[in-house]
């Protein structure tokens, strides 16, 4: 598989070297983009307007890959998936007022889920700032509660300096998103040729030193408490994953036998089908998962935040537990749940201390038997008629994972199909798991997946959405056609807000109010439409066929899965329960 670029950007690609030997900056958006440069910037996902106008032209000048979103909530999204594959910095650009509103959602969504970007937003010209000017709107106002910091230019001399700092900040403790917004008349701006704005070549911020490397007598602590313990479970969130640490996670569980749950976005830290994995904790966790949270007599916390969608009510969470945190965000230590072993640092630099130390485990002999059983008293579970030949969403699922053995990145939006990819679809590596978590955003998983192809264009990527979910963002169609981005979009296709109605069913005695969707697009027609490759599959019967040559395929391509519409995600812990009162939990 390859991501290829379009005619036009060969050609222009192809002028680059002539380009750069003449280019030389001369203003604000020569300077910003040759900035870029310097970062090692390779993609920037954008959109433009009257207020950035300066700066696509001096990217045309000296060029960088820009990707034309058709909307920039599809650029946002698409610079997460990117970042979250990658690995790197997420790189974004829109114009003024609506233009860096529509980013909005994006960069929440960012914040809440560690994702580094650096956002670019246009500005009206800072004489009219304040004043209600055609396309002003007060972007760091409105993006303070949500970036870990954000900047608006006043100085081009100040432009190197900005960007620099813009992408530590982004990419260096807790990750996250950082605004840049940028006047049209600082872009415009001249400088002194003969002694141009350059970055220090120190970054110096005070008041942000990150702490990576743990305290060593907080080691000492977590290592007699590992010790002491006779049911330990490790809860494994995303910030193994930031930290490249699954190496040492995996060993660290194997070391010592003591089983792993994720979060769900600490899914692939360790993989789907090692023996020590219990499957994803919480809300829609696996039975055994929470079960083993709740016996557990010490929960080591790796890198995850302990929000409501795991813990359920916190007064019945880990009740024996001794608990230690490791989290490289201090702010997250103790703020749920409390903590009796804190330890703020790098996931990675916590479990390497932790690895060079020579100690006795604990003896998990009978607490990992206990585990086996259970799991295999109650595991996930769905009914099926042998004779209906209706396709359940965990059936298409499952066979997504057996065609793809496990070997793919999967992107989601929220909802029930995000649950069932969690619950049935193994991940085989790191990562490869990219959905939106704390936020939960309808709209994320197609773009994020245009993001993580560019980002792994040998990879094979596939898009799990729901139909609802990808109405919001089914424009950036354009951009597979455009790169031939071999990109597989499986929609299960119910017709409905399913989670949505999932609660009505439960809670409001199926009171359907305005979730059912029984007016639906042709989503194969609207594949064509794009000059995309699209499949539909109505019955069981002919599902692994279709699946198996859609998936397998090199070209992208649109599956519209139609699945029950009535069917539930189980189990489940319902709001305001303990993880020890699942719902839909059956016996095998």
């Amino acid at each position: 598989m390859s991501a290829n670029v379009s005619i036009n950007e060969k050609e222009q690609l192809a002028t680059t070297a002539t380009v750069e030997q003449t280019y030389q900056a001369k203003d604000g958006a020569d300077v910003l983009v040759q900035a870029l440069h310097d970062q090692g910037v390779e993609i920037i996902f954008g959109y433009p307007g009257g207020a950035v106008l300066p700066i696509y032209d001096a990217m045309y000048k000296n060029p960088i890959r820009h990707i034309l979103t058709r909307h920039e909530q599809g650029a946002i999204h698409a610079a997460e998936g990117y970042a979250r594959v990658s690995g790197k910095t997420g790189v974004v650009i829109a114009t003024s007022g609506p233009g860096a509103t529509n980013l909005v959602t994006g960069i929440a969504d960012a914040m809440i889920d560690s994702i580094p970007l650096v956002v670019f937003t246009g500005q009206v010209a800072t004489s009219v700032i304040g004043t209600d000017a055609f396309q002003e709107a007060d972007i760091m106002g409105i993006t303070t509660p949500i970036t870990k910091h954000n900047y608006q230019v006043q100085d081009v001399n100040d432009i190197p300096r900005i960007v620099k700092e813009a992408f530590h900040i982004a990419s260096t403790g807790r990750k996250g998103p950082v605004v840049v917004d940028f006047p049209k008349d600082v872009s415009q701006m001249l400088f002194d040729v003969e002694n141009p704005p350059q970055a220090p070549d120190e970054i110096y911020l005070p008041g942000y030193q990150p702490t990576y490397k743990p305290n060593y007598l907080q080691i000492q602590k977590a290592i007699q408490a590992i010790s002491l313990a006779k049911n330990p479970v490790i809860l494994a969130g995303a910030g193994v994953l930031f930290a490249d640490a699954r190496e040492e996670l995996t060993t660290f569980a194997e070391k010592y036998r003591i089983p792993v749950t994720n979060t769900l976005l600490g899914l692939g830290s360790i993989h789907g089908e090692h023996e020590l994995f219990l499957g994803m904790a919480g809300m829609h966790g696996t039975a055994t998962a929470n079960t083993a949270i709740t016996k557990a007599d010490l929960l080591l916390n790796i890198g995850a935040r302990f929000d409501d969608r795991l813990t359920g009510n916190l007064a019945t969470f880990a009740p024996n537990a001794t608990i230690v945190h490791i989290d490289i965000d201090p702010a997250e230590i103790g703020k749920n749940v409390p903590t009796d072993i804190p330890i703020v640092a790098d996931a990675k630099e916590a479990l390497k201390a932790i690895l060079k130390k020579d100690f006795d485990g604990p003896d998990t002999t009978d607490w990992l038997a206990y585990l086996r059983n259970h799991a295999n008293e109650f595991p996930l579970w769905y009914c099926k008629n042998d004779h209906d030949q209706e396709i359940l969403p965990q059936e298409a699922l499952r066979l997504v994972h057996k065609i793809t053995e496990g070997d793919a990145i999967v992107t989601t939006d929220v909802g029930q199909h995000q649950m069932w990819t969690a619950q049935y679809y193994h991940l085989n590596n790191d990562h490869a798991w990219v959905t939106s978590g704390g936020l939960g955003t309808m709209g994320f998983g197609f773009p994020a997946a245009i993001g993580a192809q560019f980002a792994k264009p040998d990879k094979k990527v596939i898009s799990i959405v729901g139909d609802a979910g990808f109405q919001m963002t089914a424009q950036e169609l354009s951009i597979l056609q455009e790169f031939n981005l071999p990109v597989k979009i499986v929609i299960l296709n119910n017709s409905c807000l399913g989670m949505v109605r999932q609660w009505q069913e439960t809670f409001y005695e199926e009171r359907y109010s305005s979730s059912l969707m029984p007016i639906q697009p042709d989503f194969v027609k609207l594949a064509d439409a794009y000059s995309i490759k699209g499949y539909r599959i109505n019955t069981i019967d002919e599902a692994e066929a279709i699946f198996r040559e859609a998936l397998l395929s090199d070209e992208p391509v649109l599956i519209d899965c139609r699945v029950k519409q009535l069917e539930c995600v189980y189990p489940m812990v319902a709001p305001g329960k303990g993880l020890h009162e699942m719902i839909g939990v059956k016996k095998n």
